[in-house]
């Protein structure tokens, strides 16, 4: 008898849904992580993504804020 297979759970993220990259900064203007960090999330373990949640609401103050307003 095989093994039923267990569902994995979902990935956390931050994105939001607004998925701009500012050219100055390299952030995502709706979740401010860079598009390294964004094309390998599925790939991290749930430490690093913990470890990069936690250092974006810093990140919002390297990109200026008028481009935060077109969102």
């Amino acid at each position: 008898m095989s093994t039923p297979a267990v569902p994995s759970r979902p990935i956390t993220t931050p994105c939001i849904k607004v998925c701009m990259v500012d050219g100055e900064s390299g952030l995502c203007l709706g979740c401010y992580r860079t598009l390294k960090e964004i094309a390998q999330w599925s790939r991290l373990d749930e430490a690093e993504r913990i470890m990069i949640t936690e250092a974006l609401p810093d990140r919002k103050s390297r990109i200026r804020p008028e481009k935060l307003d077109l969102i």
